[in-house]
């Protein structure tokens, strides 16, 4: 018997063995196409949500990335992608306490001192009030007629130096030198700026009375021995140099007051010094809710 021809490929016309269809074969490349795809995506979602293995051998969706648009945070400060370490001016040197004790006083307005207790945290607050004490020739001065002593060698060390002294036994002053000998400024208030609780904690278990009432924020630094307490600092620190200090400095301040906003007044208790009582050697910023000891006959001095 002779063998049965082999089938053609009508569309061709020639005597070859048949191959598929061009409708077959554009269905066999869509179909390639379709599945080509198919692992392209899943790569992709692979790499834009990685599985993640659990204990028991199942896989679970990774969690979405967070957003970056607006509608995901109100706040960007708040986002991960916008917040960042926070950024100090650098800290002051020599060279800006070495001048006057007056012009000291005025220039300190404004500052931020710092305060790192040995834990790590750190408190600041910005000077609104300051004293200044001229040196020898000032009665008012614990360096009054050149005397020095143990107790008050840091007034005629390099300027910068803190002198810190106790009063009625119990509480701490602190004073920073200036250029001359036995001249320097009293840090009398600071407006709270970092570290509040800390600094209510510190002054809770320093004060005498009132231990059970809570303080508020204006109560915290609003005179020298309570800026002490609220800041940690005790005789420890005298004769310590400000400039150069670990666990404290001063801070270039953003805000500084002009000429018409600092108020010139008589300094606060230092007793019988004769006519330097009523000296205008006290410097304060006028409005500020921080400071200590508002003096209403020097504001109206400056309004006229």
């Amino acid at each position: 018997m002779s063998a049965s021809p082999r089938p053609v490929c009508r569309a061709s016309g020639l005597g070859r063995p048949a191959l598929p269809s061009c409708a077959q074969m554009s269905k066999r490349r869509g179909s390639q196409f379709s599945h080509r795809m198919g692992l392209k995506r899943q790569r992709l979602l692979a790499t834009q949500q990685p599985s993640q293995s659990t204990q028991n051998g199942t896989w679970t969706p990774a969690p979405k990335e967070p957003c970056l648009r607006s509608p995901c945070t109100s706040d960007l400060q708040r986002s991960i992608y916008f917040s960042g370490p926070k950024v100090h001016p650098p800290r002051l040197g020599t060279e800006f306490f070495d001048q006057p004790a007056v012009s000291l006083a005025r220039a300190l307005l404004g500052q931020v001192l710092v305060r790192r207790l040995p834990d790590g945290t750190e408190l600041r607050g910005r000077i609104v009030e300051t004293e200044a004490y001229l040196g020898p020739e000032d009665e008012a001065a614990h360096s009054k007629g050149g005397r020095q002593t143990p107790r008050n060698r840091g007034m005629f060390m390099k300027p910068g130096t803190l002198y810190v002294y106790l009063i009625y036994g119990m509480y701490f002053c602190i004073n920073v030198s200036s250029q001359g000998d036995g001249a320097c400024v009293l840090l009398r208030a600071l407006e709270p700026l970092e570290g509040q609780e800390t600094m209510r904690q510190l002054r809770s278990t320093n004060r005498k009375s009132m231990a059970s009432r809570t303080l508020k924020d204006r109560e915290l630094c609003s005179g020298p021995s309570k800026l002490c307490q609220a800041l940690a600092i005790d005789k420890s620190f005298d004769q310590r140099d400000l400039a150069e200090d670990e666990a404290m400095w001063l801070e270039h301040g953003s805000l500084t007051p002009n000429g018409s906003a600092v108020v010139a007044a008589a300094r606060v208790g230092i007793g019988h010094a004769g006519e330097w009582t009523r000296k205008p050697l006290r410097f304060y910023v006028r409005g500020s809710p921080w400071v200590s000891v508002v003096d209403r006959a020097a504001e109206q001095e400056i309004q006229t």
